[in-house]
């Protein structure tokens, strides 16, 4: 029953993933600001510490985790088959 949910789990975990390294509003609102997030912390880094190349540095490397788990997932569904099979 796994093999046949495991892309649907994995679509999930990606449409779940990408957003929430972006999210610094809920975490702010929901958290009360106690924990920091990635999205948080990018955020304060241009806005109140102004460390802007910190900032884009920080930004970089989450694209880049996030271009590098998308590529991988499409990689193993090109070898997969693509997907749904009938």
């Amino acid at each position: 029953m796994i093999p046949l949910a495991l892309p649907g789990i994995v679509a999930g975990s990606i449409l779940v993933f990408i957003p929430a390294l972006g999210a610094f509003i809920a975490p702010d609102l929901l958290g009360g600001g106690k924990n920091l997030m990635l999205g948080s912390l990018v955020q304060l880094q241009f806005s109140s510490a102004r460390n802007w190349p910190f900032g884009s540095a920080l930004a970089m490397v989450i694209m880049a985790v996030v271009l590098l788990c998308l590529f991988f997932y499409a990689r193993s569904a090109k070898k997969n088959g693509g997907g749904i099979q009938h």
